[in-house]
Order: structure tokens, then sequence, then C-alpha cells
């Protein structure tokens, strides 16, 4: 049980992107079933999970707390997994592991958290929470039709009891007619609209000086302020994710907006309509956790067969479907419909990429993420760059992010993977990106790239080679990347040719390959690496070799 001191909505926000919770709680219930949830087991849950080909973090200063934080917040929380007698997964959580598309197993989950529970007992000092979180934000999102990430931020999060969502919603229309008549900087205009906000909040806490910072000297209203406003904006970002997961809400990255897919507008309709709002079995636990953990609640519109038959109808109006099939099959012929649909949504896609018909919009996304100007810049760099190493041709490209029903980016790769791989025949390529700049570039991603390349030459069992982007290269990801090439490293695999470019750089790459009238081919794109392996040789330092790569780079076509 956790007790909750919040004074805005609660959300769980671990991990960050909800998928990745899919294969730990998996290696979870094949490991540990039946046992006890305690520190020999979590240790030894942690210790296993580090050696996992899909993990990508650390947890070794307390492995036992690590293995808490990741399974007794979103998996608990959302009914996958029980801890107490023994540890078990629902049969909602063995539903998300064994389901080839996770997505109305994800909407059912949210749309059961609720708080107060049996889980979540707020405190004296919390909110006076009464509501089903993800339900009524669906519902706002519903409501305005477009409901903007700062609205979110600001006023949904004070959305404590679903009795005051009349009172959120004028909040959110006095924001958006302040905002219209507003001249200046947006910026500067949310900012000290979350501090008018933020101070009302928390009015009590000011009065009485109860605003001391955790890890902070200074007991400034302003200091206590701007954490609990980063915190909205962290619960925000969850939230989002934890929605997008659902595959029923729209995210206009450039917009930093949520809408509800067009095609599942009757889908939230519907359970709308027919979820009740106030929260149940809140004083008993045992109901509760058999409610949570089931697949039967709530109700959703694709249990109803009758809708079910007329959404098929409308959504693939040119498929023939045999209505005497039973309820089951007709959710898995619509989920193959789906798949099907998604599949030809990214081929015509990678068709317009490779005629070059995307070349302008992939230049100007570039921009807006070195201007970071786009809601969740990683996830859209990431994108980018796959489209741009699709529009170069000469290979099976494949990125490993995720994907929606309508070929729109989902989320980033999951760990101890390449973000993008590139199969060009004789040769492979991995292609890694982030947005880190300063030292934390070569901390993060140092290690786990060479690794990533070292799997993707035993994988392939041929010559492979990695580009790395980011904003700005760090000069010790320039000197990891140019020892690498003189290492001979067996648990590497051999010699590791790793080329950081800034992506200014490899923008002036993508222009030169429109401009070459030819497609360049994969031996245009070999030879740039090996170029780099010869002169890594007969430099005397990374610096020298780093400027003679990128000079390469602004020409790779001049043979």
């Amino acid at each position: 049980m956790a007790r909750i001191d919040s004074k805005v909505l609660f959300l769980t926000t671990s991990p960050r992107t909800p998928t990745k919770m899919i294969p730990e709680i998996s290696l979870l219930h094949r490991n540990f079933e039946g046992e006890s949830w305690n520190h020999a087991t979590q240790v030894a849950f942690m210790n296993m999970l580090q050696d996992e080909n899909f993990f990508n973090g650390k947890g070794e200063k307390d492995p036992a707390f690590s293995a808490r934080d990741r399974i007794t917040r979103a998996p608990k929380s959302l009914g996958f997994v029980i801890l107490s007698p023994n540890i078990a997964l629902t049969p909602a959580g063995m539903a998300l592991i064994s389901s080839t598309r996770t997505e109305e197993v994800f909407l059912r989950q949210l749309l059961k958290f609720q708080i107060p529970s049996p889980y979540h007992i707020p405190s004296e000092r919390a909110a006076k929470f009464w509501i089903k979180p993800y339900l009524e934000i669906f519902r706002l999102i519903r409501y305005f039709g477009v409901l903007k990430f700062d609205e979110l931020k600001i006023f949904a999060l004070q959305l404590t009891d679903y009795r005051d969502f009349d009172l959120i919603v004028r909040k959110i229309e006095v924001f958006r007619k302040a905002k219209a008549s507003h001249v200046g900087s947006y910026r500067r205009f949310v900012e000290e609209y979350l501090d008018k906000e933020l101070r009302e909040v928390y009015a009590e806490e000011i009065s009485a000086g109860n605003i001391s910072v955790r890890e902070s000297d200074g007991n400034s209203v302003i200091k206590f302020l701007r954490t609990k406003g980063r915190n909205m904006r962290d619960y925000a970002d969850a939230c989002v994710r934890y929605l997008r997961a659902t595959g029923v809400v729209n995210v206009s990255y450039e917009g930093k907006s949520l809408s509800i897919v067009p095609e599942k507008q009757v889908d939230v309709d519907f359970f709308l309509q027919n979820i009740e709002r106030v929260p149940c079995f809140v004083s008993d636990k045992a109901a509760y956790v058999d409610y949570l953990g089931s697949t039967k609640y709530p109700l959703l519109l694709t249990d109803n067969r009758e809708r079910l038959l007329e959404k098929l109808s409308v959504d693939f109006p040119h498929v023939s479907i045999n209505k005497s099939v039973t309820t089951e099959k007709l959710k898995i012929i619509y989920d193959d419909l789906l798949e099907k649909r998604k599949s030809a949504v990214l081929e015509k896609h990678i068709r317009d990429l490779k005629d070059y018909k995307l070349y302008d919009d992939i230049q100007d996304k570039y921009q807006q993420i070195l201007a970071n100007s786009l809601y969740d810049t990683p996830l859209m760099l990431e994108w980018n760059t796959w489209r741009a190493m699709t529009m170069l041709d000469g290979g099976n490209v494949k990125a490993n992010l995720s994907f929606d029903d309508f070929g729109q980016p989902l989320c980033t790769a999951q760990g101890n993977m390449a973000d993008i791989v590139c199969d060009y025949g004789e040769f492979s390529l991995s292609v890694e990106v982030t947005m880190s700049c300063g030292q934390r570039q070569f901390e993060m991603e140092g290690e786990p790239i060479v690794r990533h390349l070292a799997k993707l030459k035993r994988a392939t069992n041929k010559p492979a080679y990695c580009l790395f982007l980011a904003p700005k290269i760090n000069d010790a990801s320039i000197a990891h990347s140019f020892m690498l090439h003189k290492m001979d490293l067996t648990f590497y695999e051999g010699h590791s040719v790793i080329i950081p470019l800034p992506i200014s750089t490899f923008q002036k790459m993508l222009e030169d390959s429109r401009k070459a009238g030819y497609i360049p081919q994969p031996h245009h794109i070999r030879s740039f690496f090996e170029y780099s392996n010869e002169v890594a040789d007969s430099c005397v330092n990374e610096r020298v070799w780093y400027n003679q790569v990128v000079s390469r780079a602004l020409n790779w076509l001049e043979l």
C-alpha cells in the first residue's frame, strides 16, 4: 500500500515507456512465480534483469530498491502483477506478455486505475482524491477535441475529483481566452500562468511555511513552486506516454497536443458512457485485486459483438466478414486487419521516402529537432533518422522504434539494440541517435553503442559499422570512437568502426545525395566508413582523425 501526499493528480511514471514493463514482468513470471517478494528475491530479480538483452539501466547501487521501483509501480498499480502472498501475474498480466497487440490490454487497465484504492491511500495532507484519472483525462480530450500539453500539465492534473470536471473545463476555457488575447512570449505567459495556479494549489503549504524542497539548502517559495512545476511536467509526460500505449490517442509532436484518433472516437464514446466514474472496492482489497487484474472489466466496445461487427463494417467496408464466428474470432480478425493496414501505410511511406518526396519534410524536421521545438524530441530524432536512412536507399533499413496503427511513431527502441539497423548485403550498418550533447552523451551512449555493434556483427556474421548522430558531438565521444578504431577487442568482435557526426553534417550528406542525380549505392556508404578506418591508423590523435572524417562526410559522394 502506498501513501499519497500529492495535491495534484497522481499517475504512475515508472517505467517511463509502458511497453518496457512487458519483458520485465515476463522475466518475473518465468523465474519467480510463486515465491515471496522479499529482499532476497528482489536482489535476485535485479541481478537477473541486468543480464538480459532488453535491459537498459543500472540498478547496481541498491538492487532491491531498483526491483521494487520497477515492479511495484506501474506493473502492480495497473494490475499486471500480484506480490502478496506470493509473486504471480494476473490474467491481465498474462494477456500483456502473450498478446501480439497490447493496446487494448493497456486501455482496459488504465481505465480501472483509481485513487483512492487499497493500493493508493491519500494522506491527510493530500488532495481529496475521488477519481479514475485516465478515464477523466480521456473525457477531457474528447470534450475539447484537442487538448494541449500545457493544458494537461496545468489544469488536467488538478482534477483530483471527477465531480470537479466542469470546474477544470472552465479553467481551460479561461486560459484559452487569455492566451488568445496575450501579446508577447507564449513561454513566459505559460510560466506565469502555471505559477499562479500552483500558488492556489499549494496556498496552505505556502501560508504555513511548509515549502522545503528535498535536496535543497533553501526554502524559498520560488524553488518550491519550480520543483512542483517540474513534477507536474513529469506526470504529464508520463500520462501522454501511457495514453499513447492504448492506440486511442494521437499526439501532435509539432503542436504538442492530444486528440482522439478519429477511427477510435466511437470506442471512446462507448467507454465514457458506460464506465462508472465512482471509484470502487476502496475498502475491499481482495475484491479490488480481482477486479483490477481481470481481463473482463471494464467492457469495451470490442467486447460488444454487434458494435464490433458495426465497427468492422465501417473501418474495413471492402472486407467480407463471416458474421457467424465467435466474438473472440472477430477480435482476431479485426486485429489482423489493423496490422495489414499499418503495413500498407508504412510501405507507402517507404516508397515516398525512396522517391525523395519527403526530402524537404525530413530536413525541416531536423531543424525543429535542433531547435528542440517538438514534443518528445528523442522519439522524433529516431523516427526522422529512420526516414533519412530509408530515403538514401540501397539497403533494407529497419527501425527498432514502434509504430501505431497509422504508421506514426509510438515509442523509441527498446534497450540493448541499435536504434536503426541497415542491411546492405555484404555489410551492415547500425545507426544510433541521441539528444545528449555534454559529458552525459558519452556516459549514456559510449558502451551501449559498441555493444550494439558487436551484437549486430555476431547476428549477421559479416562486417558492420556504426553511425552515431547527435546535435553536437562531445569530445569524450570522439576520443572513445577513435580509440575503438585502433583496438582489436574479442569481446566487441574486433575493431569497432564508429563515426560520430553532428546532425548538421548528416543533413549536408542528405543534401548531397539529393543533388547527385543518382541514388547512392552501398559501396558509397562502405567507402566512407573504410576511409575512417584507414585514417585512424595514420592519425596522431583523435582530433586530427575527426577533422578528416567530418571533411570527408561533407563530400562523401566525391570518390
